[in-house]
């Protein structure tokens, strides 16, 4: 087992403090792996003090010089390609096949997209006879999940490097990986001591002293609704900016001359994907009354093909879940909903001997007062509902507490789109369009605060600072 002790602060590994050793555990053997040393209150100190020392040069420097060096990051990270697939594929359990398009892929994509977009935005502007800047917002925290560990760290980070933040990011201890092989990029990209810093710890010691520290001016937290709750209350204390993408319980509404079979097999795939272990998982389906048991029918049929195994065997698309805690928590949401009158739909499958498996499970006759219907699973469960009207099931869509995603299946016509416009979620898609990284990216209600990607995510990181000149300087260039 692979024992890491040391952080990364002020642009060198330091050794950790603490006194605890965090095991990592690969949810498919159920052995630990690696294990991380835990910060102390004085590393968590000394980290933000770093980030607090590099903001003045940082901040200064040229927007296209920081691009420039966000894209070193992105290729010394790809050299480490295969052993961050490796890495996140144990932690979480995603089959390594799609762990290495969507968990490794995509965020080194992102990386040298966000430089892209850094080059483009409009830094000063005028109005009248105001400069208007947009300036950074100054040292972030960033708290990020296991679920997706570089794909939510790079969400963060990258554009508040790019905006001209300095950070200190505390990763998951779940899987915590990724972070540090991030930090040796970042040492390789040859950024300046303090602009990026990693602390390793559970969010209530490591987590609260980042948010509590008086030094931090912003904290971007990805988490459960719970979690962040708390944050934005510690937050609150100092008036510090907070950016949440919190928990979700999204909605797919099939309207009545929709492709079902399309629409079924779309969001079965949506729910499923990372074992249900995704924020802005399609996890209820909404279905005109009268097709209810053709869509029980179609759900049967497709779920074979979410066969259970070792995410590192090509064949596998179904891995197992985080942890045995998260593995229980699924099995209880089921078996409640069953007791509460839910039907499952099709066997399930015998999972392998050993790994926190859930089969891929999709209950039938569920009501949108059952726990299963307003509560985030966070497995690969499918909520089968029906509907007798339109605008039933747009309450039934909008009638949980979240509001993080959400899909229409229908005609291309204007009339889906206005179903569509009526969701109330941060991004809807409309018959199975796909994912975009350069739209805005958050949730409504208690799916959070702000929004990721795109060049909504760069502005996430800046504030809005307004010069008033007087005549004599209304010549002056705008940078």
């Amino acid at each position: 087992m692979q024992k890491h002790t040391q952080l990364f602060i002020d642009g060198s590994l330091t050794p950790a403090r603490g006194t605890q050793d965090l095991p990592v555990t690969d949810c498919y053997t159920e052995e630990s792996f690696a294990s991380y040393r835990s910060a102390s209150s004085e590393d968590v100190d000394a980290a933000v003090i770093a980030a607090r020392h590099a903001f003045d040069a940082w901040s200064a420097t040229a927007p296209a010089a920081r691009a420039a060096a966000v894209r070193r990051v992105a290729a010394a990270l790809r050299e480490q390609a295969e052993a961050l697939t490796t890495a996140i594929s144990r932690e979480v359990g995603m089959p390594r096949k799609l762990a290495a398009r969507i968990q490794v892929g995509a965020p080194l994509s992102a990386w040298d997209a966000y430089a892209d977009l850094a080059d483009g935005l409009e830094w000063e502007s005028r109005i009248g006879h105001s400069l208007v800047q947009q300036v950074p917002v100054g040292v972030v925290a960033c708290i990020t999940p296991w679920n997706y560990p570089l794909h939510q760290i790079t969400g963060k980070v990258a554009p508040a490097l790019l905006a001209g933040c300095t950070v200190v990011l505390k990763p998951s201890e779940i899987a915590p990986s990724s972070a540090f092989m991030l930090a040796e990029a970042v040492r390789q990209a040859g950024l300046p001591a303090g602009v990026f810093n990693v602390v390793h710890g559970g969010g209530a010691d490591v987590g609260q002293a980042l948010v509590r520290h008086p030094g931090v001016d912003m904290v971007s937290f990805t988490g459960s609704t719970r979690a962040g709750r708390q944050i934005a209350a510690q937050a609150s204390a100092d008036i510090k900016r907070v950016a949440l993408e919190l928990g979700g319980k999204s909605a797919a509404l099939v309207l009545p001359d929709a492709d079902l079979a399309a629409a079924v097999k779309a969001t079965l795939a949506s729910c499923m994907l990372n074992s249900g272990q995704t924020c802005s998982a399609i996890t209820r389906l909404l279905v005109p009354r009268h097709l209810l048991g053709r869509a029980e029918e179609l759900a049967q049929s497709f779920l074979p093909s979410y066969r259970m195994g070792d995410p590192a065997d090509g064949s596998t698309r179904l891995g197992p879940l985080v942890s045995q805690a998260q593995q229980r928590k699924v099995q209880s949401l089921v078996e409640e909903a069953i007791a509460a009158g839910a039907r499952r739909i099709g066997g399930a499958d015998e999972p392998p001997r050993h790994g926190f498996f859930v089969p891929a499970t999709v209950l039938s006759d569920v009501t949108p007062q059952m726990a299963i219907a307003q509560e985030e699973v966070f497995g690969p469960v499918l909520c089968l509902m029906a509907y007798d009207s339109e605008d039933d099931g747009l309450a039934i869509a909008n009638g949980t507490a979240y509001g993080l995603a959400g899909a229409v299946w229908g005609p291309a016509t204007s009339h889906t789109l206005g179903v569509a416009r009526r969701m109330r979620a941060g991004q809807v898609d409309i018959n199975g369009a796909p994912f975009n990284p350069l739209a805005p990216f958050g949730g409504f209600r208690q799916s959070g605060l702000g929004r990721e990607n795109g060049r909504y995510g760069l502005e996430e990181f800046v504030e809005p600072l307004s010069i008033q000149l007087p005549p004599g300087f209304a010549d002056l260039p705008v940078q």
